[in-house]
């Protein structure tokens, strides 16, 4: 043995297993991905505006007494969605609401804690350091982002609307796909022994594919945020034509315009599904690496499945489990994507190095 490969294992041996921290940020992105379907299932059932106040940390508590939960029920009481959606709403019926709330709450604490105690952990016992140190630092701070951007969405329902601004809900659900797409992003840097830097080609095609895959996740959000999925619920004409007479008919119709909305979502989704099929064409025929082809693939079935449970969603007129199942298929492409985009950018993986 020579005194290169001495020095090679010497520095391997001193460098600490970082398997485990990309462990840690895969559970915390399998929490987070609990957190975005909670939080689907939340708006769905209309339950988002049933806490009225921002407490971090006394917050954790759910009410314990009848009185505490009189108490909450005449807080949620004098906001608008009571007075002129639920007037009449009985107190058995705002626990339901106020449970769906308070348990999407309790994740985004739990999340918080799930990430802190192992990341000070971690740098306490020298296996986080240096720039994956500074890259996770970064995600905690996203996290607590996050929780204000939660406050900031609710507190646009609780005086003059009797839901919360579709605007603020896009901005809510896109920082988590970011949090979620970058925690899997960094484990992937962990876990995958890449063989190095990538084609171009494929690198453009796949960053291409994961943009739009997030451009669509965001326009779902303005469709839930108008709960634009409850009418025109047919497939594939809406409003009897491919291209409705009446889309883009008012100012800012692709934020505020129930049908514009929609169609934009439809439109996205078609697009997706022509590049994916374009660039598996690609990927097949142009001779890519055999990793970056069966990511393609899995990336091309899980867009498939997404598609057409979509267009059942819409036509069952979105069933709360239904809208649920659809924003986890939404998490799955998502990861899909942001693999595939590793594999272009990084290479396959590099073979095993013998002894």
């Amino acid at each position: 043995m020579t005194s290169t490969d001495n020095t090679l294992r010497g520095d391997a041996a001193s460098t600490p297993d970082q398997r485990p921290i990309a462990i840690w940020l895969l559970a915390v992105a399998a929490l987070v991905t609990i957190m975005v379907v909670v939080g689907g299932l939340t708006r769905l059932t209309e339950s988002g505006l049933s806490i009225t106040e921002w407490k971090p940390v006394t917050g954790a508590i759910p009410p314990l007494s009848a009185d505490v939960w009189q108490q909450e029920f005449d807080k949620y009481r004098q906001i608008p969605q009571y007075q002129l959606v639920n007037k009449g709403m009985s107190l058995d019926e705002f626990k339901v609401i106020y449970w769906w709330e308070w348990a999407h709450r309790f994740l985004g604490r739990l999340i918080g804690l799930a990430f802190f105690v192992p990341f000070v952990w971690f740098l306490a016992t020298g296996r986080l350091r240096g720039r994956l140190a500074w890259t996770c630092a970064g995600l905690f701070v996203l996290g607590g982002l996050q929780g204000f951007m939660g406050w900031y969405m609710v507190a646009s329902g609780l005086t003059e609307r009797v839901s919360v601004s579709q605007y603020r809900l896009a901005a809510h659900l896109g920082l988590a796909f970011i949090i979620f797409a970058a925690l899997l992003w960094v484990a992937l840097g962990i876990l995958r022994q890449a063989a190095g830097a990538g084609e171009r080609r494929w690198i453009l095609w796949t960053g291409g594919l994961a943009a739009l895959v997030y451009v669509q996740i965001v326009l779902g959000a303005f469709v839930a945020g108008l709960d634009a999925g409850m009418i025109y619920n047919t497939w594939p004409l809406m409003d009897g034509a491919f291209i409705p007479d009446r889309v883009y008919g008012v100012p800012l119709a692709a934020f505020e315009d129930h049908m514009t909305v929609q169609f934009n979502h439809r439109m996205v989704a078609y697009l997706i599904a022509i590049a994916t099929v374009v660039f598996c064409w690609r990927v097949v025929a142009g001779g890519a690496p055999r990793d970056l082809r069966k990511a393609a693939m899995w990336f091309a079935t899980a867009v498939v499945a997404q598609i057409l449970f979509g267009i059942w969603t819409l036509l069952a007129v979105v069933p709360i489990w239904m809208g649920g199942v659809h924003q986890f298929g939404a998490v799955v492409v998502l990861g899909a994507a942001i693999y595939l985009l590793h594999i272009a950018v990084h290479g396959g993986n590099r073979a095993a190095v013998p002894a």
